[in-house]
């Protein structure tokens, strides 16, 4: 619960009456990654520059457990690239076959999210339409 100034516990920083209400969908990251994952394998912290236009800075704890989670559920696989230019070995992250189909079906309810979010949004602006109909109306 957030405090007079809107803080959260843990230092986050939140309006004040807004509860921690969290408008960005929940689980975002895994389809970030699976995003990047479908156009190349990468490593850790390359993923973590991709994926940061969602986030902004990005803990590399949470990324790592992420993967870790992916790969535990099976949507990306890894190996280990020990032919890095002589630079220690790193491990490198792809897309499985079940992980694609998830990023199929994220973005087909991401769709449904959006047409939801422009008609919030045409509601709370008043689109042209609708005032020239209360106009009408009047």
């Amino acid at each position: 619960m957030p405090d007079e100034e809107g803080m959260k516990h843990g230092g986050e920083r939140r309006p004040a009456g807004t509860n921690g209400i969290e408008v960005r969908p929940r689980n975002w990251l895994v389809p970030v990654i699976l995003l990047s994952l479908q156009e190349c394998t990468s490593y850790g912290y390359k993923l973590m520059e991709q994926a940061a236009f969602g986030f902004g800075a990005m803990n590399p704890g949470t990324l790592y457990r992420t993967l870790r989670h992916m790969e535990r559920d099976g949507l990306c696989e890894s190996e280990w690239d020990t032919t890095s230019g002589g630079g220690p070995a790193r491990r490198v992250y792809s897309i499985t076959d079940a992980g694609d189909a998830y990023l199929r079906f994220w973005a087909k309810s991401l769709e449904q999210y959006q047409r939801n979010m422009d008609a919030f949004f045409r509601l709370y602006t008043g689109s042209p339409a609708r005032r020239d109909q209360q106009k009408d109306d009047r």
